[in-house]
């Protein structure tokens, strides 16, 4: 007897850093597990510090980084898993790898200032650049390439709760859920 597992789906949270990916994907995966939905979150900075010592954020490792990650989301997806992307991936060639690989496939840019993410920086890179301890921080010395393609556009003063209401509604239009 065949047993077939339903597709996932993932959504790409993206932003430059300190945008507020992290606590969307957090808002979202208790909104989803409510509704009955376990999803798994690929937080990319934890990954990136399983995969590399000493991340260099080079333009090459970058590449290969986004490779990974994207692998690893459709190979979840293959077996019914739903993904939450919790990464900045500054270029759309990453994100759009990504789209072409997962047929289920939302993406969420979060809309935020630069100003405004330097002074939420929770994790010091805003500060380690001012430093001369990081030297591509996206936003600044490296490129971020918004995605005109984004299904949804989260913009600063909307709560992680309205928007991850907004990403539920998308994931049932699309016939996701």
């Amino acid at each position: 007897m065949e047993h077939r597992t339903a597709p996932g789906f993932a959504i790409w949270i993206t932003g430059l850093p300190a945008s507020g990916k992290s606590t969307l994907a957090r808002t979202l995966k208790t909104l989803l597990a409510a509704r009955g939905v376990d999803a798994a979150v690929i937080e990319s900075d934890a990954l990136r510090q399983i995969v590399s010592d000493h991340p260099q954020y080079s333009e090459d490792e970058r590449d290969n980084f986004y490779q990974l990650v994207t692998y690893i989301g459709v190979m979840l997806t293959e077996h019914g898993v739903p993904v939450i992307f919790d990464a900045t991936a500054n270029r759309r060639r990453y994100r759009d790898q990504a789209r072409r690989q997962i047929p289920r496939f939302l993406e969420v840019y979060l809309e935020c200032p630069l100003e405004t993410c330097v002074a939420r920086d929770p994790k010091g890179i805003y500060k380690q650049a001012r430093e001369g301890a990081a030297t591509s921080v996206p936003g600044l010395q490296a490129a971020y390439e918004a995605s005109p393609g984004a299904e949804i556009v989260v913009r600063q003063d909307e709560t992680p709760e309205a928007a991850s209401e907004r990403v539920f509604s998308q994931l049932v239009e699309k016939g996701y859920l």
